[in-house]
């Protein structure tokens, strides 16, 4: 193999370590699919580069929800009077490539009085005829979506097409609908091509029809009156045909812009990722499809850059879908087009150095190539909401009973399983009336099944529920690897802001004040301090702790201590058990010096000191157990443990 094949091969090894690997992108965005089928009633499609399985600083998170009072038709004799929604028509005579207006039928009659007064207040008349307003229709979106909220500040502010929530997290964008591929996009279903995109990829693509979002062309004399048409379905159909190869070089061109171009003060905002995506469309539909292949990226990615250089230079890149329409038209004056132009050709001359620069790549020279296992792990963990729960249970029950148990499936539907893992009935074999070996085995292989679902979902709880299955079933030293997994996870401080980032979108009211008043890394570690919700009779508590309620948040630190202590304990590991102790101890004189008022302090407060009776106990010292129950029993007035009854044993 020649030296540039063996170059890009190790690059391409290096980016699948840093971008993802074909499995991690499958997993982001077969999680995303799952939850898009997951509300069946709010039909709604993940979008931007998070939709499309990328997870790179300055990835775009959109939510496109298809609003099911309006369907769009393309002329007036398409419309179906039967249908209970209210109908809109395509009217482009006056408006730019890929924009449109969208009024009412003629002669329509609101015979089921679909439109009522504020629907009514949307439109506009224009020419004598009733059209939609994008204005009116994202204020009435705002004004929805916002009239709950307690708070003076509105949750949801309008950006553009979309309503964008008040961190910048991510953008809603309200659409709508036309069942059947438009005219303006048509020739795009016939035009010359090599051999992609495929005739039965098309054939989909055209069957799912397309969106309007609701935003004019930029200084239309009707601009609140026009309608972007969105491709979005089909653009994300392309980029999931697309080869590994072809997605990590679209993720290049996109560090390459975020990264190293808009570090240029007056080049921000010139270019986009939509005129990135286009580019690498249309080489695609250019280029023989053997040319991207591993080997080759590095050749690949200097054809993208090249190819934009080109189209800057000339200000021209054709939509993808309605040529007609030149992205680059009076994007910039000659002077910005001069600073892109010299800039871009300035990192082409530099070839694959130029990443050195970037915060994502710039470690590349060291080019270590081996891809990490737990990636996939961490890929689910960081690309969903992990406070989000969604209601799948009939969808993930058929998974559960129906799906053979691969690697890809667990992590798959960790996400969606783990926020109701309280409702997974695992079985205790040592008390099933069928008790024999073979039964007692096929019920430790379900339970680790069910348990092996949640290891990505809530990170230390996940994998210290499991951590306990194996204690509890005597393997000690892989109990012992998986809880040091866990409390590596949790020294991970950039875990907990990507949690807490996410939960803000969903837990805005209980953390937004305290974010507000203190940014610091230690208090996003505080705010995510996770549980592990059990209930009294799982099979899966450690015997030496009884739990006398039956739902139960056990704080995951001392308990991740607490297990190493009982692993060592078996193993007859003296020192380590006393350094486990010593840490449980650590988190309770840590905790006196603090507001026991917080509700997490509070749990690890008595779980900590609960743990110290019991193992001090275990070991003989039933002095300082004794102190140790006597704490917890004291705080603990909601009898949680059974500290008051060690207590009174001790006495």
């Amino acid at each position: 193999m020649s030296t540039d094949k063996n170059l890009s091969l190790d690059f391409y090894k290096y980016l699948c370590q840093k971008i993802g690997s074909e499995e991690d992108v499958r997993v982001r965005r077969l999680t995303w699919i799952v939850h898009d089928l997951g509300f069946p009633e709010v039909p709604h499609i993940t979008s931007g580069s998070i939709g499309e399985g990328l997870d790179i600083k300055g990835s775009d998170f959109d939510i496109m929800f298809i609003d099911l009072l309006f369907k769009v038709y393309e002329s007036d004799r398409d419309v179906n009077v039967r249908i209970i929604k209210i109908p809109l028509v395509l009217d482009t005579a006056n408006t730019h490539p890929c924009f449109t207006q969208l009024r009412l039928p003629l002669h329509f009659h609101d015979d089921s009085n679909l439109l009522n007064s504020r629907m009514k207040q949307m439109f506009e008349q224009d020419c004598l005829v009733n059209k939609l307003s994008n204005e009116k229709y994202k204020l009435d979106s705002s004004y929805i979506l916002n009239r709950d909220s307690p708070q003076t500040e509105p949750l949801y502010t309008i950006h553009g097409p979309c309503l964008s929530d008040q961190y910048g997290t991510y953008d809603l964008a309200f659409c709508l609908k036309c069942d059947k591929w438009i005219s303006p996009a048509q020739s795009w279903v016939s035009r010359p091509r090599t051999t992609w995109p495929s005739p039965e990829l098309i054939t989909k693509i055209t069957s799912c029809g397309v969106l309007f979002v609701p935003i004019g062309c930029k200084g239309s004399s009707r601009e609140n009156l026009e309608w972007r048409i969105s491709f979005s379905v089909a653009e994300k159909c392309l980029i999931y045909s697309f080869s590994h190869t072809q997605l990590l070089c679209y993720a290049l061109l996109k560090i390459l812009l975020k990264e190293i171009v808009e570090e240029h003060e007056d080049l921000k905002g010139l270019l986009c990722s939509y005129f990135l995506k286009t580019l690498i469309f249309w080489i695609s539909e250019e280029s023989d499809p053997s040319i991207w292949k591993p080997d080759n990226i590095i050749q690949c990615f200097m054809a993208c850059l090249k190819r934009l250089i080109y189209c800057v230079e000339y200000s021209t890149l054709l939509h993808y879908f309605i040529p007609d329409n030149n992205l680059l038209y009076m994007r910039f004056n000659s002077d910005l087009k001069h600073s892109m132009t010299y800039t871009l050709k300035n990192l082409y001359q530099q070839g694959i150095d130029c990443f050195v620069n970037s915060e994502t790549l710039k470690d590349f020279t060291s080019l270590n190539c081996e891809i990490p296992v737990l990636l996939t792990q961490q890929t689910i963990k960081e690309s969903y909401p992990v406070s989000r729960k969604v209601t799948l249970k009939p969808f993930l029950y058929y998974m559960l009973h129906h799906c053979r148990w691969t690697n890809l499936a667990r992590r798959i539907f960790t996400f969606f399983l783990s926020p109701e893992h309280d409702d997974l009935e695992l079985q205790d074999s040592k008390f099933q009336p069928r008790s024999n070996n073979k039964h007692r085995y096929n019920e430790y292989k379900r339970n680790l099944g069910k348990l092996s679902i949640v290891l990505s979902s809530k990170t230390i709880p996940g994998w210290l529920m499991l951590a306990s299955f194996f204690y509890v079933h005597k393997k000690y030293y892989t109990s012992i690897i998986i809880i040091n997994h866990a409390l590596k996870k949790h020294q991970d401080e950039e875990f907990y802001q990507n949690n807490i980032a996410f939960s803000l979108i969903h837990n805005k009211d209980s953390v937004r004040t305290l974010l507000q008043k203190e940014k610091n890394p230690l208090l996003l570690k505080t705010l995510t301090l996770d549980y592990i919700s059990l209930g009294k009779n799982w099979p899966f508590i450690p015997p030496e702790v009884k739990l006398k309620k039956t739902n139960n948040l056990i704080p995951t630190l001392p308990f991740a201590h607490f297990l190493h202590f009982l692993c060592y304990y078996h193993l007859h590991a003296d020192t380590s058990c006393k350094q486990s102790l010593q840490k449980i101890y650590d988190i309770y004189h840590d905790i006196t010096t603090k507001d026991k008022a917080d509700m997490n302090l509070f749990l690890s407060l008595i779980h900590s000191t609960f743990y110290i009776g019991i193992g001090f106990q275990m070991i003989g010292d039933t002095i300082t157990a004794r102190k140790g129950f006597n704490v917890a029993a004291h705080y603990d007035i909601n009898g949680t443990t059974d500290a008051a009854d060690r207590l009174s044993s001790l006495s």
